[in-house]
């Protein structure tokens, strides 16, 4: 089970949105897997990751404690090779990639490598699948997101949700989201600085930013 299978949006909002996990299983092969993770990591870097997560300490994007005026100043996102450097320990790693091309070579580079940890693969169910068979992975098994059920009045408007549930944990409020598209079409930040401030409030590190722009432009 992963939380970014909750990620709303038609078919056509999702094509640039691909995030690729590894973890290994407690008791069963996590002896030694912090090397496999940081190869994991190392792999992802060559094919331009936009995001690099570990769920333990999070991704590139990371809050930390600042006044307001000081949040949009600061140096906006740890270097990606930090990521890889401070595996220390069995956790889930992941890279989130917003091509295609990005990533089947990512694939193909993982299954020569082949870690012996599981790799798990989140996106549009037909093109993840196509995807992996250009790299020459078959498929294990699936997992779907059947959506929202009861009230659906009660959900915010499409563009929110799309934003907010790139936190499949919920740590990306509604009002939030709504703020960063408010504030971008009133033109009091840019979509960069906004989807950079969400993304910070991912830390698992799953969030994709190319995507949040989009957005966040109406796209």
């Amino acid at each position: 089970m992963t939380n970014t299978l909750h990620r709303y949006g038609a078919p056509e909002t999702l094509k640039d949105d691909y995030i690729v996990f590894a973890m290994a299983a407690r008791g069963i092969n996590d002896q030694g897997s912090p090397e496999k993770l940081r190869r994991f990591t190392e792999i992802a870097l060559r094919h331009g990751p936009i995001n690099l997560g570990d769920a333990t300490k999070g991704g590139i994007f990371r809050s930390s404690r600042l006044n307001p005026l000081a949040h949009w100043r600061r140096r906006k996102r740890l270097a990606l090779d930090s990521i890889r450097t401070g595996v220390n320990a069995p956790t889930v790693v992941s890279a989130v990639f917003d091509t295609e091309e990005a990533l089947v070579g990512f694939l193909a580079d993982l299954k020569e490598a082949d870690l012996g940890i599981s790799i798990n693969i989140s996106g549009l169910t037909d093109r993840a699948a196509e995807l992996a068979g250009k790299a020459g992975i078959v498929r294990h098994s699936v997992e779907y997101s059947l959506g929202f059920f009861g009230n659906l009045d009660r959900l915010p408007d499409r563009a929110t949700l799309q934003l907010s549930t790139m936190c499949g944990h919920g740590m990306l409020s509604f009002g939030f989201a709504r703020k960063m598209l408010d504030w971008v079409r009133t033109g009091r930040r840019s979509p960069e600085d906004c989807a950079e401030a969400m993304a910070r409030f991912c830390s698992c590190g799953i969030f994709n930013t190319t995507r949040a722009c989009r957005i966040l432009r109406g796209g």
